[in-house]
């Protein structure tokens, strides 16, 4: 369910952009123009969530939400943790983090990948 809602969020995200370079004639190669690129994909992941009451499209379409250990809605703090911070962290480990967080979810009761145990947030089910 998780990964097939960030497919999802990942073709919106292109789509979105793929116009916004056609329509404007923008420059793919600039730097400037794939900074902007990445500032969009963060500000969807980390500000739709909290003002979305814990959804993307994608999670939307796919009947799965962020919310926080408490059952309360998602903070942008705790998103930024989520969507930021812990990619770094992804990142730094080479993709080794990022493995382990998906064989997490796979076997932990919770499904609680690391970003969600930083960030103190769970995904939940539609029922």
């Amino acid at each position: 369910m998780r990964l097939g809602a960030r497919v999802v969020d990942l073709i919106i995200i292109g789509v979105i952009i793929f116009l916004f370079i056609g329509i404007f004639s923008l420059d793919t190669g600039s730097r400037a123009v794939q900074s902007l690129e990445g500032v969009f994909s963060l500000l969807y992941y980390v500000l739709l969530p909290v003002i979305w009451t814990g959804y993307t499209i994608g999670k939307r379409a796919f009947g799965i939400r962020i919310i926080n250990e408490d059952g309360a809605d998602v903070g942008l703090f705790q998103m930024i943790i989520r969507d930021f911070l812990t990619p770094i962290l992804y990142a730094v480990t080479l993709g080794l983090a990022a493995v382990v967080s998906a064989v997490m979810i796979g076997v932990r009761e919770d499904k609680k990948a690391i970003h969600d145990i930083f960030a103190k947030t769970r995904v939940v089910y539609r029922r």
